[in-house]
């Protein structure tokens, strides 16, 4: 039913094993381990653009997060309009949800693809998934792309005398698939290799989760969700690892364990250059401001001061001489200089001048 997730996987495992296989051998525990673990690496490296676009989508919701509780809060009566305005938000600053979400929904299918092809390398049980198949009819059935010899090939691998396929809980019946081909393991050597991967794997989930929970803003880690959120990648996904670890394979362990390794080395780097890159843009902005900014020792220019308001006079005697109109204020100035003359003349004229008599008068006095 989900053949176009188990071929895929197969091929990849498949090609790793032969790289590896012509270093260690072909049915070396080391080269089975490596297949898986580069497997792993395969994938990881395909899904990097994804993974730092979830990394940029994650912190720009995290800035987005005053703007996202303004609109809940106006539209809290309103659903609709709410989902339209966080829409239109989302639209306007490129902002789009799935891509935080689609490493980690990548990744699922891949882990359940490789859990049934690991199972299915030893089909002995009668569980889900299981064929019922007898040991001998298993050893020579295909499994996908590996043929009967690969699959004598995996039985036979073993690390620490472990087998990679074998898990705490695996019954005993099925033990004995492994039987012509290196002997049935016990228990303990199973659980030997089992728990310290499945110490290191809960130990790597904390810490990477640790690692995103550090880089949060105060105000997303103060919202509600995401504050469950970093609760369970804390504590609940870490502990799962050490509830399911005795019902999951060895290889399964060792996926994940270099997925969470590969993970931490990840975020670091990609962090760092998310950090490189805000540093540069602060750098150019206060560049920027320092070009913009005056020279020492000059005085700055205010744009926005007003003209003296002696350039309005100016402006009215050159319209008047280019217009030959009088301004206003001109008009005004001569009606009082014009008033002023005639005032006096009439004063100089209201002072009698001496007549003939007067003259003749001063002239017997004299």
């Amino acid at each position: 039913m989900l053949d176009f997730i188990y071929y895929p996987v197969s091929w990849i495992l498949w090609l790793w094993h032969r790289v590896f296989g012509f270093a260690f051998g072909a049915d070396n525990g080391l080269t089975w381990a490596l297949a898986v673990v580069f497997l792993v690496f395969t994938l990881r490296l395909v899904l990097y653009k994804p993974f730092v676009k979830q990394v940029r989508t994650t912190k720009q919701m995290q800035e987005l997060q005053p703007q996202i509780k303004e609109l809940q809060k106006r539209y809290k009566n309103d659903r609709q309009k709410m989902a339209l305005e966080m829409q239109k938000l989302q639209k306007e600053n490129g902002f789009n949800p799935l891509m935080g979400c689609l490493p980690i929904l990548a990744q699922v299918p891949v882990f359940l693809g490789l859990f049934h092809v690991l199972r299915s390398f030893n089909r002995t049980g009668h569980g889900f998934g299981q064929l019922g198949m007898d040991p001998y009819t298993n050893a020579h059935t295909p499994n996908y792309v590996f043929s009967a010899a690969d699959v004598q090939s995996f039985l036979s691998a073993r690390i620490f005398g472990a087998p990679i396929s074998a898990f705490i809980t695996t019954p005993m019946s099925e033990l004995q698939a492994f039987a012509d081909y290196g002997g049935v393991p016990s228990r303990v050597s199973i659980a030997a290799v089992a728990i310290p991967l499945m110490i290191i794997a809960s130990v790597a989930t904390h810490f990477n989760a640790r690692a995103s929970v550090a880089r949060q803003t105060p105000e997303a880690a103060a919202n509600p969700q995401a504050a469950l959120m970093n609760k369970l990648a804390l504590w609940v996904f870490p502990l799962g690892v050490l509830v399911g670890g005795p019902f999951l394979p060895i290889a399964i362990l060792l996926y994940w364990v270099s997925n969470n390794i590969w993970t931490y080395g990840q975020q670091h780097l990609v962090f760092g250059r998310m950090a490189k890159e805000e540093e540069a843009k602060k750098q150019a902005k206060l560049e920027q401001r320092a070009q913009n900014a005056p020279k020492p020792g000059a005085k700055p220019i205010d744009t926005k001061k007003k003209q003296p308001a002696a350039s309005s006079t100016t402006t009215a005697s050159d319209e008047t001489a280019t217009n030959g109109t009088v301004a206003p204020a001109a008009k005004a100035g001569a009606g009082k200089s014009g008033g002023g003359k005639q005032a006096g003349q009439r004063r100089s004229g209201g002072q009698k001048r001496p007549g003939n008599r007067g003259r003749a008068n001063q002239k017997r006095r004299r």
